[in-house]
C-alpha cells in the first residue's frame, strides 16, 4: 500500500513533530487541528526549513483522499470516539487510520472506524525528534498489510518499529516502564535509595545496557541459569501492588508535576526547566549518533 499522502491530526507536541518528520522526509503533510491557535503555535515550532512544506488547516476537508491519517488529539477515549466516528465518513476505504494513544485501547476505538481492518494503533514516543522507537498496535481485526505498511513506512523516515500483536493497556514499552517504575518508586518509599542514586543506578547501569542490547537479550548473555537462581529469591521479594505508587499520588496532590510546574522529584525552577530539557536531548542525540547514524 503506497502511502504519499499524510494527515496528522492535532498540532500539539507530538502531532507538529510527526508533521515535521514526514514531511522533512518529501511526504505530503497536511496538520490539522480543531483550533487555528494551535496550528500557529505549531508553524513556530516546526523548523522553518520545513515549515513551508505543511498545510496547516482547521478543515475536515483534510481527510478526504488521504493515504494515511495518524491521530494525535487529546488522551481523552470519548473524544477518540467522536472524532472517528465523524471522520469515518470522509476518508476514502483505502486510508490507513491510525491513533498515536499511549495506552488506550486499539480495539475500543477500532470500533467507531467505518472498516476497523485498516485501523491500528500507531505510537511514537516523546521527544519524536529523538526517540527512534514506534510501536504498531493491532486491533483484532487489522489486516497485515496495513500493519507491513506502516512498519515499513516507519522504517522509511529512519525509525525502528515493533509491532504489539494483542491490544492490552499500555501496549508493551508503557507496561516495561510502569513495572521499573513501580519498583524504584518502592525502594525509594522505603529508604532503600535516594531518587538520586536510583536515578543513578539506571543511567550508568540497566540504561545504559539496554540502549545497546534488550532485555531479553540480556537474559541470554547474561545466564539464564544465573537469572533464575536470582528469580527464585528475588522474585517474592519486589513489588506487586497494584495501587498507584504512593510517591506519585502525593506529589499529583500536591500538584508537583515535573518540569511542568517547576518542581517533582527534582527542582526545575527558573532556567533549571530549560536546562534539563537541553541536556536531555543533547545526550539522545548523542546515543543516536553513537548507535544508529550508519543506518544500522
Amino acid at each position: 500500500m503506497a502511502v504519499k499522502k499524510i494527515t496528522i491530526a492535532g498540532a500539539g507536541t507530538m502531532g507538529h513533530a510527526m508533521a515535521e518528520i514526514f514531511a522533512r522526509k518529501g511526504y505530503q503533510v497536511v496538520l490539522w487541528n480543531h483550533r487555528e491557535e494551535g496550528l500557529n503555535r505549531a508553524r513556530v515550532l516546526i523548523s522553518s526549513d520545513v515549515s513551508g512544506l505543511i498545510e496547516y488547516t482547521v478543515s475536515d476537508e483534510a481527510f478526504r483522499e488521504r493515504d494515511l491519517i495518524v491521530e494525535c488529539i487529546a488522551e481523552n477515549l470519548p473524544l477518540k470516539l467522536s472524532f472517528y466516528s465523524r471522520i469515518s465518513d470522509l476518508v476514502s476505504d483505502n486510508c490507513i487510520i491510525a491513533t498515536n494513544t499511549s495506552g488506550l485501547s486499539i480495539n475500543k476505538m477500532a470500533a467507531a472506524v467505518r472498516n476497523p481492518e485498516r485501523f491500528l494503533g500507531m505510537h511514537w514516543w516523546n521527544p519524536p525528534t529523538l526517540i527512534p522507537l514506534i510501536e504498531i498496535i493491532r486491533n483484532e481485526h487489522t489486516r497485515d498489510d496495513v500493519v507491513k505498511t506502516v512498519y515499513d513506512l516507519s522504517l522509511a523516515i529512519g525509525k525502528k518499529p515493533a509491532v504489539i500483536k494483542k491490544d492490552v493497556p499500555g501496549f508493551a514499552g508503557n507496561r516495561i516502564q510502569l513495572a521499573v517504575i513501580r519498583e524504584v518508586l518502592a525502594m525509594v518509599r522505603d529508604g532503600v535509595v535516594t531518587p538520586e542514586d536510583a536515578d543513578a543506578v539506571i543511567k550508568y547501569g540497566l540504561g545504559f545496557r539496554w540502549a545497546c542490547i534488550g532485555q531479553l537479550e540480556s537474559l541470554d548473555l547474561g545466564g539464564i541459569d544465573t537469572f533464575y537462581r536470582i528469580s527464585e529469591y528475588l522474585m517474592p521479594d519486589l513489588e506487586t501492588s497494584p495501587e498507584i505508587p504512593e510517591l506519585i499520588r502525593e506529589k499529583y496532590e500536591k500538584n508537583e508535576f515535573g518540569i511542568k510546574t517547576g518542581k517533582g522529584f527534582y527542582d526545575y525552577s527558573g532556567e533549571k526547566g530549560r536546562e534539563a530539557v537541553a541536556a536531555r536531548d543533547r545526550k539522545l542525540k548523542a546515543v543516536m549518533k553513537a548507535l544508529y547514524e550508519d543506518g544500522q
